[in-house]
């Protein structure tokens, strides 16, 4: 059977393959063969084969013209709006109507051009995008009757028993069957301390599995996990316009009934009121239908977009839409998360302290070689950081406790040791250690854990969640662009003011719950007018719907990647710099755009009422300024 599969998989990919590789240029190998028989005519005509010459002009005015026509045709009727494409077609046919086949034909090849390039510039931040979501689980291995099956995500139903080894993402949303782990769940809580599962816990995808195996019911539809809902998020940023883009789309319909008006009158008037010939009438209105008509000015924003959101794409920053794209680029001030957005959401060793009659190598060395043996992420971030201070090689205790949620013990060289919590060590004894420093430790966001010995409390380590390498340069990137920079966290006022420091950020606001964060964010843009908020977690999701703009970081939780506006999917603090920047030349580009065309439609204009402008130079210089508006968009593909 799977053979079988296979081998109709493998007959059909040639076919579906390289229809696959033409659809996406159909636009540009319309346009380069309308080129071609153009060319083939041009070179009949000056041989004097007109007839021949009139037959291949008509060829590359359907191969050209036709996806347009019925674009415009299509719209026209669902719409009931007039657009730019019947204007050329119009334009193309008048041309030839007057004897002018070359013009029409060349009208006809360089609007289809303009648009190759159009096409190019979706098709380009669509590839871009998706394959960004080779980033999220696609396969789990599912288990049938003690049989382990890896089959892709899409495959598997609620009810499925999944395994999920150590070190693996999270597959699905369910329920521990059986296994014991620890699971980092800062993604969903916002808590940078990964927390113990046992059977009869819950898993969220997204998630990672730190320690042991374990085996999961699938509990929620695939249809409802992270990988879904952000190609969700990808189809909708295609379609998803920025303001600018429905400015000139609104102006696209009565423009264009403007231009047929004045077609109208151009075609009456002038023999009466400036004395032209009829002949001359007509051809100076085929030229002004040329040169009025705004595609330049329709293309002006799209390409730049497209492009834009397929650079950021590739940069691992991933917009919803163009209106958040372009709004990125006008704020003035930016909020941060703390856990897991300036900090690392995973404990480090910050102090050690020891009792007088110990050395901090003596109490390392005895509190790492029990942790070793401990599944608590508190326990490998102690081991980690004993190890590279030292540099020697662990004890092997005799007679090992793991005592979950409280910490381990075990003889070493026949005296017994503990490293756990207060309440595991000794609670009066741990509050009395060094006169009550613990305490003044803790207020300072730490978590501490206690070593004892048989003759008392050995000494105390502490672990934090330190601040990411990067956070004061992506801070300080911002200040650059301008930017007042603040912090809201659900953390005292002690942590936070420390954390705000080693990172730069400009203000803050501490013990913010979800709904205390809204009202802030609601303060700050009365101040700021526009401002940013960079979050991972669920409470931050409410936060992210409030500010002009959310981002979301890629490891985030699901709510917050499908509240926010844009998603950092490697988790890089400095990229919001480098969107902000790209937001900024992307709305620099599209006003060029504007006044490039603007500018240019005038003067075409005007130089055909002076009857200066031949048909050909009109040509010309509407269509060639289109091709110069989408090149100067896509320049930002290469930015």
């Amino acid at each position: 059977m799977e053979a079988n599969v296979r081998t109709l998989t493998c007959v059909d990919q040639p076919q579906s393959g390289l229809l696959h590789k033409i659809k996406p240029h159909a636009e540009l190998i319309a346009a380069l063969a309308s080129g071609g028989f153009i060319l083939a005519g041009w070179l009949l005509d000056a041989y004097h084969y007109q007839a021949q010459a009139v037959a291949l002009f008509l060829v590359a005015y359907v191969v050209g013209g036709f996806a347009k026509a019925k674009e415009g045709i299509e719209d026209t009727i669902a719409n009931k709006e007039l657009n730019v494409e019947l204007l050329m077609i119009i334009a193309a046919i008048g041309s030839a109507c007057i004897g002018y086949w070359v013009e029409g034909a060349v009208l006809i090849f360089i609007f289809g051009l303009s648009g190759a390039l159009e096409t190019y510039a979706m098709n380009k931040s669509r590839k871009e995008i998706s394959a960004l979501m080779a980033m999220q689980p696609e396969e789990a291995w599912r288990v049938i009757d003690g049989i382990e099956e890896k089959i892709p995500v899409s495959q598997l139903n609620v009810g499925d028993n999944i395994l999920i080894k150590p070190g693996e993402r999270v597959p699905v949303d369910g329920i521990i069957l059986e296994g014991i782990t620890t699971v980092d769940e800062s993604a969903i809580t916002g808590e940078s301390i990964p927390v113990t599962k046992s059977p009869g816990g819950e898993v969220f995808a997204s998630t990672v599995n730190l320690r042991g195996s374990l085996v999961v019911a699938m509990t929620k539809p695939n249809s409802e996990s992270l990988f879904q809902k952000i190609i969700m998020l990808v189809q909708s940023a295609q379609s998803e316009k920025s303001p600018s883009q429905q400015f000139i789309e609104r102006f696209e319909g009565p423009y264009v009934k403007i231009v047929l008006a004045l077609v109208g009158l151009l075609l009456v008037l002038p023999p009466f009121v400036l004395g032209w010939s009829w002949m001359e009438t007509f051809y100076r209105a085929m030229v002004f239908l040329v040169v009025a008509s705004p595609c330049a000015l329709v293309a002006s924003v799209m390409p730049a977009t497209l492009s834009a959101i397929s650079n950021g794409a590739r940069r691992g920053i991933l917009f919803k839409g163009g209106v958040h794209l372009e709004n990125l680029g006008k704020i003035r001030a930016i909020a941060f998360d703390k856990t897991g957005t300036l900090t690392k959401g995973k404990p480090e060793v910050t102090d050690v302290m020891v009792r007088d009659d110990l050395s901090e190598e003596e109490l390392l060395l005895h509190a790492a070689s029990l942790e070793k043996y401990s599944h608590h992420p508190l326990a490998a971030a102690i081991v980690h950081y004993a190890v590279n201070k030292q540099g020697k090689p662990l004890i092997i205790p005799k007679n090992m406790e793991d005592v979950a949620g409280s910490g381990v013990q075990g003889s070493i060289e026949g005296h017994l040791w503990k490293v756990g919590n207060a309440g595991f060590v000794g609670r009066e004894d741990a509050e009395q250690f060094r006169e009550g420093i613990a305490d003044e430790l803790a207020k300072d966001g730490k978590t501490v854990v206690f070593v004892r010995d048989e003759l008392g409390i050995a000494g105390l380590i502490t672990l934090k969640d330190a601040v990411r390498c990067e956070s004061a340069d992506a801070v300080s990137s911002l200040h650059e662009e301008g930017l007042h920079t603040v912090m809201l966290t659900g953390d005292i006022s002690q942590t936070a003011v420390v954390i705000a420091k080693e990172s730069g950020i400009d203000s803050y606001y501490a013990s913010c719950l979800p709904e205390m964060k809204v009202e802030r964010l609601k303060e700050l843009k009365r101040r700021f007018k526009t401002i940013a908020m960079v979050g991972d977690g669920i409470n931050d999701a409410p936060a992210l719907a409030t500010a002009t703009v959310g981002i979301a970081m890629g490891q985030g939780t699901d709510v917050a990647l499908e509240t926010a506006d844009v998603v950092l999917m490697k988790n890089e603090l400095p990229k919001i710099a480098e969107a902000i920047r790209l937001s900024k030349k992307m709305n620099r580009i599209i006003k060029q755009n504007i006044t490039f065309s603007v500018i240019v439609i005038a003067l075409l204009i005007v130089s055909n009422f002076m009857q200066s402008l031949a048909l050909p130079m009109g040509v010309l210089g509407h269509e060639g300024s289109t091709i110069l508006v989408i090149l100067n968009g896509l320049r930002l593909l290469r930015l």
